[in-house]
């Protein structure tokens, strides 16, 4: 069954439109989720999709904040200048961010030169290894959490990883498989290693202290995962290679 705007509780809509609008920050720097078209400022991809449709059951206006990097989504999030926001979940994120279930899966994979001994992910986790990441970004905050012995270089932006690592010189850039898919095609001599590092979990978020809200921001994500609408944005988008998360458990 579709929501409408008469069936969004009135306390839920107090609570996300503040400032009388809608707002979201749109991160561009995830390929999978949106993309920046420079000539015209336009975001477009699967969350604005899910922006606009949740706008409209709320019967307010949009406003888009577009970004480059997930950690500047957080930042939004957390400052108040921003209503909702979309990005992995963390738990260092939680501190500050309530999520909803995930709507879509997608894989943080490693990129390596061609000339590389690097053959395995199993091999990246070692001393003199230096792998280049996006700071605050959710492969850099799993990685943090779990390289012991390689060390990793930060770079502000997602779409900025594999530059750096070429001009550093470094062993191994770390991303959003598509992304680094998006890289290889642009920069030659590059090799992917098979399978993946991480399965990135990605998910709505807003500010802790609106339960209203929150409450009915997940079971909107459940309806567009149930309803085929977050299917049919990933193929209106030409994304491939990325689930569709599952159900949430109750």
């Amino acid at each position: 069954m579709t929501m409408n705007t008469s069936t969004v509780p009135s306390a839920a809509i107090a609570e996300f439109t503040p400032a009388a609008k809608l707002r979201a920050a749109i991160n561009y720097g995830n390929a999978v989720l949106a993309k920046h078209h420079p000539d015209t400022g336009e975001v477009t991809g699967v969350s604005v999709d899910l922006a606009r449709e949740l706008a409209r059951r709320l019967g307010v206006e949009l406003e888009l904040l577009p970004v480059d990097a997930a950690n500047k989504s957080v930042e939004a999030v957390k400052n108040q200048q921003v209503d909702i926001a979309f990005f992995a979940i963390d738990p260092l994120r939680a501190a500050d961010t309530e999520f909803t279930a995930a709507y879509v899966m997608i894989e943080g994979t490693y990129v390596v030169p061609q000339s590389s001994p690097i053959q395995r992910n199993e091999e990246v986790d070692r001393s003199g290894i230096r792998i280049a990441v996006a700071a605050k970004s959710a492969y850099d905050l799993f990685l943090t959490r779990n390289i012991k012995n390689a060390t990793l270089v930060r770079t502000v932006t997602s779409g900025g990883v594999t530059d750096m690592f070429l001009e550093q010189k470094l062993e191994v850039s770390a991303g959003v498989k598509q992304q680094l898919e998006l890289d290889m095609q642009r920069l030659p001599g590059l090799r992917m290693l098979p399978g993946r590092f991480m399965e990135i979990n990605q998910a709505m978020g807003m500010t802790k202290g609106k339960p209203a809200a929150i409450a009915y921001l997940r079971s909107f994500v459940e309806e567009m995962k149930a309803s085929g609408f977050v299917a049919e944005a990933l193929k209106r988008h030409g994304v491939e290679g990325v689930s569709v998360a599952p159900p949430a458990v109750r």
